[in-house]
């Protein structure tokens, strides 16, 4: 039964298609015979065209009924299109809406592959710290005091009991956190604390010497099992300045920091893993050759080399672009964006709705990490988003536009640092990258203060020194910001800029001072440490300042210098002062009123911040995606790098995390106070109807620094130098839950300071 039916449909389409085919035989005479009109023609074999369909429909119908399968028509179907060809039909105007309307579902790379390797690796191990100057202490046994002794016989020390005994030292737990990417040589931070009751009393002034540092992890059953040695660490300790009653420290001054104290002895590298779902050789091999032709590099005989390898079925190695250096999110964004399978139509296609996305604000930032994606043939259609109205699209563009190499957006880096303090990290780093001559002159002049048409001044603590570290990070030997190191510790750069003064010192990474404005002088009287052993003062209405050091045993010294900054600081580290003495010095300067302008710690700008967009709020990013040559301290983060790429390649805001902090503040009474881990807009009432166009450029993050005239004498502060309101009293004295965030380590103590 089912062969005859078979038989009685493929009969029938014989027969159609035999009548179809004798229609158009006879037409084609009839048409030779009396000149039938192209339109009739082109009438009359839409009409066959259509039978035949019909006919090819009958028959895949009948298959289907037979359980027969189907043929595939999708070729024959290509072939048969009916777009008519008028030209009287067509409206060129319809073009572009086509190609907007034709979706293109192009697979991305992060469609199918994870990031690994971006977790910071806690290192940990037992060290010693010398020159205490008797406030040290002898530890009792314990498991510290084992290993401390372990560690000097394997370094042939003899003495190390006289050594441990001494009050001149202290034995320390040495913490670190290995960060992701981290090349073999480079620096980081180490936090020092002195565990349990072991007689020391106070690590300022001293100096940590030599510790492996390996790392650590908690196995059930088997207590904390050590791993490899991985660095080494050793240097001074920069902690809060000793002053006051000691009992009002005790906590403050047992723990520290070791600024770029530690030097790894690895490489970390970081991979790809593709989803189990798509786990292929053949598909690991192609996902690593689209990513190596988009990011490659040169080896010492000049061949080009992918920076994507694939090791395994499920792994692909995956080294940084030199280009994306000291900004590996942004390089994981864009691995993420890479298509993975796309034709030469379909990359037309997608440039021109990318085109037309980079225009919309809404849409600009996902638009222009796509171009970015696609290289050097999305370069024409950037420059077009330079053009736009919206500072939101120039930015876009010209962001992703440093990152080919093109510096046609300069000046629009430039604006969007200075007028909008949510695009300002990434602006400085998409500067830190340009080798022009604009860039270099834009990072100087962001470095002064600004006054607009309107006679406002911008004085931006943030957008000074932000700017100073992206031209160090672009050219450290620019005479600009050329500085001198001072005892192999600490670098002191002083730089020729307008607007008032002011001074600026690190607590993380690099060790430095900077002075924004040469010839800055101390105001006299004063009379200020530099570490223990170091007194610098002055009498009042003196144009000299006398720097003297106290030996316990030999020669003191003294020297008499004008009351400039930068001179008094050389001399204080020729009679040995530290970074961290030279530190302390400048924080009681301070405190007492004896700098001439503004002084700040860590003016660091930070993505995640919110902005306003046609009146709404909008968040660009997360403080994951802060550039490394900007990125804060362990813990600080609000989610770690691999939550964040393997969430997915788009970085939507999160208005929840913002609400729950600033929840957080309230509840603490510290809601008037702006911070950057609010998310960053000024006071509800000040920022509730702003827009992006008219955000004030100096509403800088709360900047917190160790502040003067404490209310506790001693108490090394975190106050808010942005802001001039005072706080309210009916606050507490202090936020417990917003110490932990800006002082992670407890270097500090946070209270409430009155204007």
């Amino acid at each position: 039964m089912a062969v005859n039916s078979y038989a009685r449909v493929a009969c029938l389409c014989r027969n159609r298609t035999g009548l179809l085919r004798r229609n158009q035989s006879r037409l084609r005479q009839e048409q030779t015979a009396i000149g039938c009109a192209p339109s009739a023609l082109r009438r009359c074999s839409t009409v066959i065209f259509a039978g035949l369909a019909v006919s090819l429909i009958s028959f895949s119908a009948g298959c289907a009924q037979l359980g027969l399968e189907t043929p595939d028509w999708s070729k024959l179907g290509s072939k048969l299109s009916m777009r008519s060809q008028s030209p009287e039909k067509e409206d060129p105007s319809d073009e572009f809406d086509d190609e907007l309307t034709t979706k293109v579902a192009v697979p991305m790379v992060g469609d199918y592959t994870t990031f690994t390797g971006l977790h910071r690796v806690v290192l940990e191990g037992v060290g010693l710290v010398v020159g205490l100057n008797g406030t040290g202490g002898d530890p009792p046994p314990s498991t510290y005091r084992e290993a401390l002794v372990d560690d000097m016989r394997r370094r042939n020390i003899r003495e190390w009991k006289e050594i441990i005994r001494s009050p001149d030292t202290a034995l320390v737990v040495v913490r670190a956190y290995l960060p992701p990417l981290i090349s073999k040589g480079d620096r980081f931070d180490v936090d020092i604390r002195v565990p349990g009751d072991t007689g020391a009393t106070s690590l300022n002034g001293g100096r940590l010497m030599e510790t492996i540092l390996s790392e650590t992890a908690l196995v059930p059953g088997q207590g904390v099992m050590k791993g490899h040695v991985v660095a080494k660490a050793r240097g001074p300790i920069m902690i809060s300045p000793e002053e006051g009653e000691t009992e009002n420290l005790a906590g403050v001054l047992k723990r520290g920091r070791v600024l770029g104290g530690g030097v790894s002895l690895i490489e970390r590298d970081m991979a790809l893993y593709v989803r189990s779902n798509f786990r292929t050789y053949r598909n690991i091999t192609r996902l690593a050759d689209k990513i190596g032709q988009r990011f490659y590099a040169y080896d010492q005989y000049g061949l080009r080399e992918p920076l994507a390898k694939a090791q395994t079925d499920q792994r692909i190695l995956l080294k940084v672009h030199p280009l994306y250096k000291h900004n590996y999110p942004r390089f994981l964004q864009v691995v993420q964006n890479i298509a993975f399978r796309e034709t030469a139509v379909s990359r037309r296609v997608r440039l021109k709705r990318l085109e037309h996305d980079l225009l919309q604000p809404k849409k600009a930032q996902r638009a222009a990490l796509r171009l970015e994606a696609i290289g050097d043939e999305s370069i024409s259609v950037l420059k077009t988003g330079l053009k736009s109205k919206h500072l939101e699209c120039r930015f876009h563009a010209a962001h992703a536009l440093s990152y080919l190499g093109e510096s046609a957006g300069v000046e629009v880096l430039q604006e969007a640092a200075l007028k909008e303090r949510a695009f300002r990290v990434f602006a400085y780093a998409s500067l830190s990258i340009l080798e022009d001559p604009q860039a270099h002159l834009a990072l100087r002049d962001l470095m002064n203060v600004h006054v607009d048409a309107d006679g406002k001044t911008t004085d931006s603590a943030e957008t000074r020194y932000g700017a100073f570290r992206a031209l160090w990070t672009l050219d450290r030997n620019d005479p600009f910001i050329a500085g001198e190191q001072l005892r192999k510790e600490f670098w002191l750069h002083s730089m020729e800029t307008t607007g008032d003064p002011m001074v600026h010192i690190t607590n993380r990474k690099r060790a430095e001072v900077v002075l924004f404005g040469a010839d800055q002088e101390f105001i006299t009287p004063m009379a200020v440490r530099a570490g223990n052993d170091i007194l610098v003062t002055s009498r009042p209405g003196s144009d000299t300042v006398t720097v003297s050091r106290f030996m316990p045993y030999g020669d003191d010294k003294r020297k008499v210098v004008s009351k400039k900054i930068e001179e008094i600081i050389r001399v204080a580290a020729e009679f040995g002062a530290s970074y961290p003495d030279v530190a302390q010095m400048l924080v009681q300067a301070d405190r007492q009123g004896n700098l001439q302008g503004r002084f700040e710690i860590d003016a660091l700008p930070q993505a995640g911040r919110v902005f306003y967009r046609n009146g709404n709020r909008a968040r660009l990013g997360r403080s994951s995606l802060t550039p490394n040559m900007y990125q804060r301290p362990r813990g600080e983060e609000d989610s770690s790098p691999e939550e964040e790429f393997n969430d997915g390649p788009d970085s939507s805001s999160d208005d929840a995390s913002e609400d729950a902090i600033s929840d957080q503040l309230a509840a603490e009474g510290l809601s008037d106070v702006p911070t950057t881990f609010s998310m960053s807009e000024s006071s509800a009432s000040e920022s509730s109807a702003t827009p992006a166009s008219e955000s004030s450029p100096d509403d800088e993050p709360a900047t917190f620094a160790l502040a003067g005239q404490q209310d506790e004498p001693g108490t090394a502060s975190l106050v808010d130098v942005r802001t001039t309101k005072p706080p309210s009293q009916d606050s507490p004295p202090n936020g417990r839950g917003l110490k932990n965030k800006l002082d992670p380590f407890g270097l500090f103590t946070l209270s409430k300071q009155k204007e």
